[in-house]
């Protein structure tokens, strides 16, 4: 009897062991995810015509539409059939790589798998298989001589036979020497409630099923479903028009969306600009305004005429506790009451009348925006509202109001009320009078 008990043999890793070929002792286990030449294989020449007409050959191709690789793999089809244990998406795997997995495709789900290109590229099952990437020939370990292969009938119809493990049997040489039908993986399909998750661990004493029954069922092969597919819709032409026609929609996006952004630039410029001349504008008008306001004269000195034809008396500003501000606002005339007192420059009469302790009194608004007060009078020529032009006689003298005898108070303003005066002689000086 062949001794039991469970054991592991000294394994190389597991990346080596992808794909052992066959020595005189026999031959090395490859992983389950690993391609290997099976019933429904395809050449290496109709592959590559499968790949020229789902991407145009490009094997690294990644247009984002959801397959990738020269034979436009759906993610979840790649990891199905084991693409992961050569690269995370089939865009990343090599050619042999991709064909690997495809073998497995085409053996669980057909030539449909690529409906449209396998019809265009030829590809059937059952024509000869491509060689296995990453392939690494290894020793394998000598058989013991203590023990025999035995085959024992399991049924009258001898539809199975049995193959009791000895020391240093691996599925793969198994396989071969009992010439299973699809290699290793289906003897370990076929034996997978007997070897148990792991094929590389076979004990001496086990009894493996080596020639299954065409109605066995496989156990990791994941089934085919309907809409699963390798490939995409569309052709690879297709896919690349689809991708130049995104490509130009983003750039026409993109352009739009730049000729915005100049136009509002443009438009915050020429706002800055008007800003800029509106501001500037204003700064001129202020300034020219300060300029005339500095001026106490008038255009022409012809408009200017001496209030009366006297010489002064109390002059302006003069100090006493006589005046309420505590200066004498104007300049006085001292004449005799009843001479003609004239307006000083052209103007419009504000005020015709009784001023109070200035008595009778007339004030001339001027076009320069200055006033003029004439005080004291004894009589009044003009009235409110009256246009008046320089040397026009407009009242005569007196001495009303708070008056110490006959004299006429000058008095010029900037403003029409008391208390915004200025000298008035160099007021008259100014428009070329000379007093």
């Amino acid at each position: 009897m062949a001794v039991r008990g469970r054991h592991r043999r000294r394994q190389q890793s597991r990346i080596n062991r992808a794909s052992l070929t066959v020595t005189a002792g026999g031959a090395g286990l490859a992983l389950p995810l690993v391609a290997a030449g099976t019933a429904d294989a395809a050449s290496a020449d109709t592959w590559a015509k499968v790949a020229a007409c789902e991407s145009s050959g490009d094997w690294s191709i990644n247009t984002g539409n959801g397959y990738y690789g020269g034979l436009q793999f759906k993610q979840s089809t790649w990891e199905a059939y084991g693409g992961g244990a050569y690269a995370g998406r089939a865009d990343l795997a090599s050619k042999d790589q991709q064909i690997a997995v495809a073998e497995k495709v085409l053996d669980g789900q057909g030539p449909g798998a690529w409906p449209a290109c396998s019809q265009k590229a030829g590809l059937t099952r059952g024509g000869p298989a491509p060689a296995a990437p990453e392939a690494a020939p290894a020793p394998r370990p000598a058989k013991a001589p203590a023990a025999t292969p035995t085959t024992t009938p399991q049924s009258k119809a001898g539809t199975a036979e049995m193959y009791t493990v000895v020391r240093g049997d691996t599925l793969s040489q198994i396989a071969e020497e009992q010439r299973v039908k699809g290699g290793w993986q289906r003897l370990y399909q076929a034996n997978r409630e007997r070897v148990g998750t792991d094929p590389d661990l076979i004990v001496p004493g086990q009894r493996l099923q080596v020639k299954p029954g065409a109605a066995t069922p496989p156990q990791d092969r994941p089934a085919p479903r309907a809409k699963d597919r390798t490939g995409p819709e569309p052709t690879g032409k297709q896919a690349a028009e689809k991708a130049a026609a995104k490509a130009a929609e983003a750039k026409k996006a993109a352009d739009a969306k730049k000729a915005a952004e100049a136009k509002k630039a443009e438009e915050a410029r020429k706002a800055a600009a008007a800003k800029k001349a509106e501001e500037a504008q204003k700064a001129a008008a202020a300034k020219k305004k300060a300029e005339e306001a500095k001026k106490v004269s008038v255009p022409s000195t012809a408009r200017f005429s001496s209030p009366v034809d006297a010489g002064t008396g109390t002059p302006y500003r003069a100090s006493g506790a006589s005046w309420s501000k505590g200066y004498h606002t104007g300049v006085d005339f001292p004449v005799p009451t009843g001479t003609s007192v004239k307006a000083a420059a052209s103007g419009t009469v504000v005020s015709a009348g009784w001023g109070g302790s200035y008595g009778y009194q007339v004030v001339i608004k001027h076009t320069d925006g200055k006033y003029s007060q004439y005080a004291h009078l004894s009589a009044l020529t003009v009235r409110s509202g009256q246009s008046v032009q320089a040397g026009q006689r407009i009242a005569r003298s007196g001495s009303t109001g708070n008056s110490t005898g006959p004299h006429l108070h000058f008095e010029v303003r900037t403003g029409p009320g008391f208390g915004s005066d200025i000298d008035p002689l160099a007021y008259l000086r100014g428009g070329g009078v000379k007093v």
